[in-house]
Parts: structure tokens; sequence; C-alpha cells
């Protein structure tokens, strides 16, 4: 089995990639309010074939540069940064978001879909 090592915390630029991906889905005060709530998120784990699924997201060619990347720190034992998501809302077909971390999870798919991926989760105000 894989055996893929983790940070303890999201690095401190994942904070404004995030924001800056969800600039195009939120006003600014709202994105300001999800950035506060990852921050102060406990880290959970869920599995990265979830992640996808609820993110209704097609996994990325494992040849995209970012992936294979992440594949490379995988193999040689370099610890990956949790992601950071937010919650999506099934009962009106909202899917989760994956606000920093997306080519991390299709690394960590691709040595094991099972795999807990270490995250921090926000539900929109």
């Amino acid at each position: 089995m894989v055996e893929v090592k983790w940070k303890k915390e999201p690095e401190e630029h994942d904070y404004p990639a995030a924001a800056d991906f969800l600039e195009l889905l939120a006003e600014p005060d709202v994105i300001e309010t999800v950035v506060r709530e990852l921050r102060a998120a406990p880290v959970v784990h869920k599995k990265a074939k979830d992640i996808l699924r609820a993110a209704r997201l097609d996994l990325a060619p494992a040849m995209n540069p970012y992936v294979r990347r992440d594949l490379e720190k995988i193999v040689t034992g370099k610890a990956l940064s949790p992601i950071l998501l937010v919650r999506g809302d099934f009962r009106i077909g909202v899917p989760l978001q994956i606000a920093d971390g997306y080519h991390r999870v299709c690394a960590v798919h691709y040595a094991d879909e099972n795999i807990a991926i270490p995250l921090k989760i926000a539900a929109l105000p």
C-alpha cells in the first residue's frame, strides 16, 4: 500500500490561493468569511474518491505537470499540504468546491483512491 505523508496544517500560501479561486464564484465579503472559517476549521480526513465525486470533477490526467509533481512528492516521501474545501449542498445541486488542492487530490487518487486526505472544510455563509 502507498503511504502519503502530510503536513499537519495547510501552508500559509494555500489560503490566498483558495481565495483567488473563490473570487471566480463569490463576492469578496463571502470569500473573507469562508477563508476565515477555513483557517479556524479542524483538519479532518476524507477519501480521495469521495472528494472528487462530491465536487463532480473529473480526474486530471496523470501526465498533467502539477499532478505529476505531486505524484513525485508521494513517491519520494515529501509531505503534501492538506487541502481546502467549501461544502456543497446536495439539496439544491451545489457541488463541493476544492478551493485549493485539486492536483493533490488527483495525485493521491492515482496512488490509491481510498487514501484519506487531510483537509479543512468551510460552509458557505
